[in-house]
């Protein structure tokens, strides 16, 4: 077994609303910065042991899909990286 380290990044589809980042934009721009858009995002770090990195980001695709991640409203990336 080979340890290794997933990152999920979870975030809302585009139109569907984000109140969060909407309010973050906001103030961003009162206090004078100027940006086109924002979005707001969940990374999960998930530490876990696989026989290869194939077999480490099936499992955590399973994470992002059963609880992490409703496939509905998000779109997620997963992002795996042998650790040392």
């Amino acid at each position: 077994m080979t340890a290794y380290t997933a990152t999920v990044t979870v975030r809302l589809k585009h139109g569907v609303l984000d109140p969060e980042a909407e309010t973050t934009k906001r103030s961003l721009e009162r206090l004078g910065f100027d940006l086109e858009a924002l979005r707001s995002t969940d990374r999960y770090e998930i530490d876990l042991e696989a026989e290869s990195a194939g077999d480490a980001a099936a499992e955590v695709e399973e994470m992002a899909e059963r609880l992490l991640a409703n496939p509905t409203i998000h779109d997620y990336d997963v992002d795996v990286a042998q650790r040392e």
